[in-house]
């Protein structure tokens, strides 16, 4: 009789420190291709299983539609509004997740952090070659499979443009600043950039990320300018200079909670060698893994 009652009082001891012990998660992430790539192509689907086997995360590349043809005439918002339905019927993500945006696919993870209602809570996101405060230069656009888009991009602010082109919604023609606030119908909107039309709802998601990774490519030929990856831009008006971000007026005004983040050491600038989205695994590996090795920590009491 006594030694089960001591098995028993050891047993409930045991429970107690053993509920009481931090459980580690690992925090599952999700990919999103370019413009012109799909989940399935070599490229995307290597990276992926890179990423999950240097991470020891799971992870999974998040298809919008049927993938190529949609992420060329897809609007943008309709992009992020199938990553938000798809994302909350992902029951793996329901605990927060980790995102990774490749170029266009950074437009739709935006859209998804800072659009998205009742969504899982985004822990961190690492942005390579992301052109987060606009392209400026619709001669440097240039895709192997995009003629038509060539044609669209040619009025870029034209209503019809911006619901049948998806890279429409990436310009920000800085001379045209008038227009672009009237009928760009996605970046004005991402960026809370209309006067009078601030939205505190996108902000404060986008200020409960982790950490805010942004990944520029230095030979970016792509890009214009390659500081929009950092949420560098010009002046309204003007082409010259190219700020910093930190003196553009979405960073000093905090439309989106830039500054909050990097105020809190939240937000990491980082510069790689390559041209548009060129990245070695070595810097993959120093860069983006330590982000998709988030662990949730969770305590069980009795």
């Amino acid at each position: 009789m006594e030694k089960s009652l001591q098995r028993s009082v050891l047993l409930v001891t045991l429970s107690l420190f053993f509920f009481s012990i931090p459980v580690s998660l690992s925090v599952p992430f999700v990919l999103f291709h370019g413009i012109a790539g799909e989940c399935s192509n070599d490229e995307v689907s290597n990276l992926t299983k890179f990423l999950n086997n240097y991470s020891s995360s799971p992870g999974s590349c998040v298809e919008i539609g049927n993938g190529l043809v949609d992420s060329l005439y897809m609007p943008l918002t309709q992009q992020a509004s199938i990553a938000c339905e798809k994302i909350k019927q992902m029951p793996e993500l329901s605990e927060g997740y980790n995102i990774v945006g490749l170029s266009q696919g950074n437009f739709v993870a935006r859209g998804l952090i800072e659009f998205c209602d009742n969504a899982p809570l985004v822990f961190n996101y690492v942005s390579l070659g992301g052109p987060h405060a606009g392209l400026s230069d619709l001669s440097k656009f240039n895709c192997s499979v995009c003629e038509l888009l060539d044609i669209y991009l040619s009025d870029v602010y034209n209503d019809f443009v911006q619901d049948h082109a998806a890279p429409s919604g990436c310009f920000k023609i800085p001379t045209d600043i008038k227009n672009y606030l009237e009928h760009s119908k996605y970046l004005p909107k991402l960026n809370n950039e209309r006067p009078g039309e601030k939205n505190s709802t996108y902000k404060d998601r986008f200020t409960s990320l982790h950490n805010l990774v942004l990944i520029m490519f230095e030979k970016d030929n792509v890009l214009t300018p390659k500081e929009s990856c950092w949420f560098g831009y010009y002046p309204d008006g003007a082409y010259t200079p190219i700020l910093p971000p930190q003196k553009t007026k979405l960073y000093t005004e905090d439309w989106i909670g830039l500054k909050t983040l990097d105020d809190a050491g939240k937000v990491k600038f980082v510069s790689v060698p390559g041209g548009h989205m060129e990245i070695t695994k070595e810097e993959l590996i120093k860069y983006v893994v330590p982000y998709l090795q988030n662990e949730s920590t969770s305590s069980s009491e009795i």
